[in-house]
C-alpha cells in the first residue's frame, strides 16, 4: 500500500482552516501537525507555573499564556502551541490570533514530542528575536534545563538542574532572567506524582 502525502497549506489557509476545527494543530513547513492531550503531571507543571508567573507579572504589561495559544516564528510559521509563554511585547498587546514576540517558551516534554521539542522546534524558535530563555521540564522525572540567549546571541544552557532527589533538595530554583524570577523545584513540581514515587511537596 502505497502512503498518499500530505495535503500542504499555506500560512493563511492554515490560520482560517484551523480556526474551524474542534481541536488544536501546528503548522510547519506547509503540514499540519495534530496536537494530543498529555499526561495529568504534564498539566499540573504547565498549571503550577502560570499561576507562578501570572502574579508575578500582573501589572507589567505582559501575557501569560497557556497551552492554548500559539506563538508564530513569523508571519508565515510555522505556529506552534507552547505549554508556557510570555510576551512583554507592545507588540502582542492586541494579539487574537497568535503572539510573534514572546520572550520566555516552556514546553513540558513527553515522549511523542520531546525530540521535536529538543530539535526542530527549538531550532524554529532561536529565530525568535525576542525570545531570551527556553524551558524544557520532564514530568517523570526531575529534570530542568533552561537555555538562554547570550551577549552573543548564541544559546547556551545554564542552570540545568536534572537528577535530583525532589525530597533532599527542595529549595533549589530555576532563575528566569527574562522574567526576573526564581522558582524553586518544590513550586514547579507541586502535587506531580512521579512514576513508583511518593508524591514532590514542599
Amino acid at each position: 500500500m502505497v502512503a498518499q502525502p500530505q495535503p500542504t497549506f499555506t500560512p493563511a489557509e492554515y490560520l482560517d482552516w484551523e480556526a474551524q476545527q474542534p481541536f488544536r494543530y501546528e503548522y510547519m513547513d506547509g503540514h499540519i501537525v495534530a496536537m494530543t492531550g498529555g499526561t495529568i503531571p504534564h498539566n499540573q507543571i504547565a498549571v503550577n507555573l502560570v499561576a507562578i508567573l501570572r502574579p508575578h507579572l500582573r501589572g507589567k504589561g505582559c501575557k501569560v499564556l497557556s497551552s492554548d495559544a500559539k506563538v508564530a516564528v513569523s508571519e508565515s510559521g510555522p505556529f506552534y502551541y507552547p505549554d508556557v509563554s510570555v510576551t512583554c511585547d507592545p507588540r502582542d498587546a492586541s494579539a487574537r490570533s497568535y503572539i510573534r514576540y514572546p520572550s520566555l517558551v516552556i514546553e513540558v516534554l513527553s515522549e511523542s514530542t520531546e525530540a521535536r521539542d529538543r530539535g526542530r522546534k527549538f531550532r524554529h524558535y532561536r529565530r525568535i528575536e525576542t525570545l531570551k530563555e527556553y524551558v524544557l521540564i520532564d514530568p517523570d522525572r526531575v529534570l530542568v534545563e533552561c537555555y538562554r540567549r547570550n551577549e552573543r546571541d548564541n544559546w547556551e544552557l545554564v542552570n540545568p538542574l536534572a537528577d535530583l532527589s525532589a525530597l533532599t533538595i527542595p529549595d533549589i530554583s530555576l532563575n528566569l532572567a527574562s522574567v526576573n524570577l526564581d522558582i524553586s523545584l518544590s513550586q514547579i513540581y507541586e502535587d506531580v506524582v512521579f512514576p513508583d514515587d511518593e508524591p514532590f511537596m514542599n
